[in-house]
């Protein structure tokens, strides 16, 4: 194993969220630019929450971003199995070694103590901490307390006065007291590693070089090298990235609106729509661009252009670069994505068939400037299924209401109805003519035309709308409005 070599170690115990797809698109872009070997490892020792569904959920999410791996879960690859709870008899062997060499030893003290002794330290203002009580058992101290039901945990020494300093590559030096640390436990009395043990063992044994991870893991990291230095193994690089705000400045949550790529999936968000904002999120590029494919974020990302400072989630950001790529894709790709949200609203059923297909796209088209996410089609098109169409509100009715909007249905109407099709291009031509041919001002003319058949004031071109309802609908609501006035 040489090179670069990154990792992505999420725990299945629900949906990637943002913040994660963010780590993870980091180690990707760092490994690909670096020409090394990213890995995808499933952190599952939290057996009460962990579930093979959303490790499932996670690895879809990840392909769906455009994030493959070289090594890791349902990959393979050297350094397996990179499932935590398949490599605990790995951890075994390291916790002996530990125990052995007296950088570890069992403790056997009670939640109820534990709890005690954090309380009477908060008293006298002291951070909580292990003291190290059951560091020096003897030997029939501890068969006493087996012999009472107690199991073990199995803790490590933490060495008192020493200073712990991080290098880390982005948020520079950091330095820790080991006072301020406790000996922390590293195998909990069932036989399960903790994170801080498990994560160390597993990244020495995968020849990881740089751990790059969010900022709340940097208070572990002092931890994971003590670990590193008792074992003789050396230690990886750090880079802590950011924590994500809201718009608020909290930390993000539900409350700010979908926190899992699922989410964002589910509403019609595109992935390299997200792979974009999330690069930008903590990430600076060297100029003012911000429109960026995978492969020109694989160019220009480095290390050196993440912020200390937090980043904060701008939603409205997100849909701006959503509503670019909309723009952007095939309508081939954007008519398929949007069927799902159009049958689930009711407007198709059952399969398509080659015309519907054809007419859906030529839909998807005239509506795809006003969308931010593909979920918004359903407010755009519900004039095109609806068999008639009432003004929507004052303004619209004030505009039926002019005294030249009978002789303007009328004339519209002669001409959709002689006509030989209706497609965008015939409409475009009747359009055209009919200011002229009527003696009336461009206005005049195709704002009832507008308000008849969509009961809008606003919205796509009339040619489009033409060509879309059809002969049949766009006469129906002519006569309609006609008739009434």
């Amino acid at each position: 194993m040489s090179g670069v070599r990154v990792r992505f170690a999420p725990s299945p115990t629900g949906p990637l969220h943002i913040g994660g797809a963010r780590s993870a698109l980091f180690n990707w872009l760092f490994a690909r630019q670096k020409g090394g070997t990213f890995i995808v490892r499933i952190e599952d020792t939290d057996l009460e929450r962990s579930s093979r569904e959303s490790e499932q959920n996670i690895l879809e999410a990840l392909r769906w971003l455009g994030l493959d791996w070289d090594e890791g879960v349902e990959v393979g690859g050297p350094c397996g199995p990179y499932r935590q709870t398949e490599r605990i008899s790995i951890y075994q062997q390291y916790a002996r070694q530990l125990l052995e060499g007296g950088w570890a030893y069992p403790c056997y003290c009670t939640e109820e103590e534990l709890a005690a002794e954090r309380e009477a330290l908060l008293a006298r203002g002291e951070m909580p901490r292990y003291s190290g009580r059951c560091r020096h058992l003897t030997e029939q101290d501890r068969r006493r307390l087996e012999e009472m039901g107690r199991r073990p945990v199995l803790r490590f020494a933490v060495p008192a006065g020493e200073n712990i300093t991080v290098h880390d590559l982005v948020r520079g030096e950091v330095t820790f007291d080991t006072a301020g640390i406790g000996d922390f436990i590293i195998v909990k009395s069932d036989g399960i590693p903790t994170y801080n043990f498990a994560v160390v063992v597993d990244d020495h044994h995968m020849g990881i070089t740089h751990v790059i991870r969010a900022e709340e893991h940097l208070s572990n990291t002092p931890r994971q090298i003590l670990l590193y230095r008792a074992f003789g193994w050396p230690e990886p690089q750090f880079a802590h990235i950011s924590l994500i705000l809201g718009q608020d400045r909290s930390k993000m949550s539900k409350r700010h609106g979908a926190t899992s790529i699922e989410q964002y999936r589910e509403m019609g968000y595109l992935p390299e729509a997200l792979v974009n904002f999330l690069a930008l999120l903590g990430w600076s590029p060297g100029g003012e661009e911000e429109i960026f494919t995978l492969e020109e974020l694989v160019q220009q990302f480095s290390l050196e252009r993440v912020a200390k400072n937090p980043a904060i989630f701008d939603l409205d950001k997100l849909n701006w670069l959503n509503g670019h790529y909309i723009r952007q894709s095939s309508l081939d790709r954007l008519t398929e994505l949007a069927i799902p949200f159009l049958q689930k609203a009711g407007y198709i059923s059952g399969g398509v068939t080659p015309e519907q297909y054809r007419w859906l796209k030529q839909l998807v088209a005239t509506v795809r400037d006003y969308l931010t996410s593909l979920s918004e089609i359903t407010r755009h098109v519900d004039i095109f299924f609806a068999p008639e169409v009432e003004p929507e509100d004052e303004e619209a009715r004030a505009v039926l209401a002019g005294e030249e909007v009978p002789r303007v249905l009328s004339a519209l109407a002669e001409k959709v109805r002689t006509a030989s099709e209706l497609d965008e291009d015939t409409a475009r031509g009747i359009l055209k003519k009919l200011p002229k041919e009527l003696g009336l001002g461009a206005r005049k003319v195709y704002l009832p035309i507008r308000v008849a058949l969509t009961g809008r004031t606003h919205g796509p071109e009339l040619y489009q709308v033409i060509s879309l309802l059809g002969r049949e609908k766009v006469l129906s609501r002519l006569g309609r409005v006609a008739g009434a006035c």
